[in-house]
């Protein structure tokens, strides 16, 4: 197949790409040129076109190339889906497992749980919705993955404050006190990205499948909030104190801002087993391997 993927110098879309190029597919990477992919990477056996997805005419440009597939990271699969809905064969959008809203069960199948409290996922959920219901008129097939909080080599992983902060990471690894809410905890589930490659590549090979559906991405399991505090500690050789707090204090003095905080308030403990029934997917890394993996690339890139 020929394949549009865009974002594909992204953190996902950089395992992606070098996953389809090895199944023989012919890859076209589509970005805005502003990412710098370094020499010998495998990113340059792809073909690379600059386009801006969030402009219809730059993606209208992009289209007088015929693909079979378009895959969409950036979160603009509105975009995609009106320029390439009737050319293409199957277009594939990442989503997230937080436009499902706060989880009732855990694991959380891709079914709505609860008003969605972020507004660009709220935005983007609906349009998702709008976008499966409106595939059958076409000729592209539409499917989303729903990832959790990704991790692996290429990004700074979640911190134990609820954001991607080098500073957080170093003061783990100095053993410094941390503060987490009282009460119950959290399920915190680091899917690895190239795990999360995987899926995208088994849709895109399976479109029967694959056509219509939201499929969650994610490990085979999630771990606390103590439990990812302490696993932090382990990869760092150093021991962590924890401070349970209350919520107020935990929210409005520890970790402002719903960004953060509701990373440890609200599970991410994604249902896999669609993925698993539908398109044979089964995760490589194990939470804690992801988060070593993670910590591993940042002291290669002497960030630590």
């Amino acid at each position: 197949m020929k394949i549009l993927v865009i974002g594909g110098t992204g953190h996902v879309g950089s395992h992606l790409v070098p996953i389809l190029l090895s199944q023989g597919h012919e890859v076209v990477i589509g970005s805005r040129g502003k990412k710098n992919v370094p020499e010998g990477s495998p990113l340059h056996r792809a073909r690379f076109v600059t386009c801006n997805s969030g402009d219809l005419h730059s993606l209208a440009s992009v289209a007088q190339e015929s693909f079979d597939a378009v895959v969409d990271f950036p979160g603009t699969a509105w975009n995609v889906w009106q320029v390439f809905r009737d050319t293409a064969s199957h277009i594939v959008a990442c989503g997230s497992l937080w436009m499902l809203g706060y989880p009732n069960i855990a694991p959380t199948p891709e079914l709505t749980q609860n008003p969605c409290v972020f507004e660009g996922y709220e935005k983007r959920y609906q349009q998702i919705i709008d976008m499966l219901a409106d595939s059958h008129r076409h000729k592209a097939a539409f499917t989303s993955v729903f990832p959790p909080n990704i991790c692996g080599p290429g990004k700074i992983p979640l911190d134990t404050l609820g954001g991607r902060d080098i500073e957080v990471h170093r003061a783990n690894m100095r053993g410094e006190k941390v503060y987490l809410p009282e009460g119950s905890e959290a399920l915190i589930g680091p899917c690895d990205a190239y795990d999360l490659a995987v899926i995208f590549a088994l849709a895109l090979n399976n479109r029967t499948a694959a056509a219509g559906q939201i499929f969650n991405g994610g490990s085979a399991y999630a771990l606390t909030s103590t439990q990812f505090v302490r696993t932090m500690g382990h990869i760092y050789g150093s021991e962590i104190p924890i401070e349970y707090i209350p919520w107020s204090t935990y929210k409005n003095e520890i970790s402002p801002g719903v960004g953060y905080w509701w990373h440890f308030y609200a599970h991410m403990n994604p249902d896999i087993s669609k993925a698993r029934t539908l398109l044979g997917y089964e995760p490589k890394y194990t939470p804690e391997e992801t988060l070593l993996r993670a910590v591993n690339w940042m002291r290669t890139e002497g960030l630590l």
